[in-house]
């Protein structure tokens, strides 16, 4: 087994060990168009645990099947725009039709985790993916940046949400964010 799809692996399951909350459940939003959905989000942001860590110039990325199932991968560098590009590939399935903002995303077999959208952009160009324990968060964008507005209004939703917006860290998606991380 490759050393990321096992540490993607363990971080499934850490997600699954994560499910216990004291918040009240959260909102998603009131409906997703998945066609729309689909395709290439940069992640701006997210709470980092092991999996996640020092990726640089990440991209989650979503297709419909045939199967009524949706392709998702995620593409990543670690530390470095100059690592080879690594990718890894997982199965997502809605599990509340009538608004598409709840997934399951499989991630082996029997290792599968929560994916609530919470918050979504009405043109489709940034969205919030959330998990029930507020342990796990993402922060989305159709382009490699947002807006200090715009990113500062999803955080203080996504404290309304019973997030700590402080635990979110941004995601360099250009080599300047690197660098200016490491001064």
């Amino acid at each position: 087994m490759k050393p990321p799809r096992l540490r993607c692996l363990l971080a499934a399951a850490a997600l699954l060990t994560g499910c216990a909350t004291s918040h009240p459940p959260l909102r998603t939003v009131s409906h997703v168009d998945l066609p729309r959905y689909m395709g290439d989000w940069r992640v701006i942001a997210n709470i980092p645990y092991f999996a996640e860590k020092d990726c640089v110039d990440s991209i989650e990325s979503y297709g419909l099947r045939p199967d009524g199932k949706i392709a998702n991968s995620f593409r990543f560098r670690k530390k470095s725009f100059d690592a080879p590009q690594q990718k890894l590939e997982f199965v997502a399935e809605v599990t509340n039709h009538q608004s598409n903002a709840e997934w399951r995303v499989q991630f082996a077999p029997l290792i599968s985790a929560g994916y609530y959208i919470i918050d979504l952009d009405r043109d489709y160009q940034w969205t919030v993916v959330g998990h029930p324990s507020r342990r796990y968060g993402w922060i989305m964008s159709r382009s490699k940046s947002l807006s200090d507005r715009v990113y500062g209004s999803i955080l203080r939703r996504l404290e309304s949400q019973g997030y700590d917006s402080k635990l979110f860290v941004k995601v360099p998606q250009f080599r300047s964010q690197l660098e200016a991380a490491k001064r």
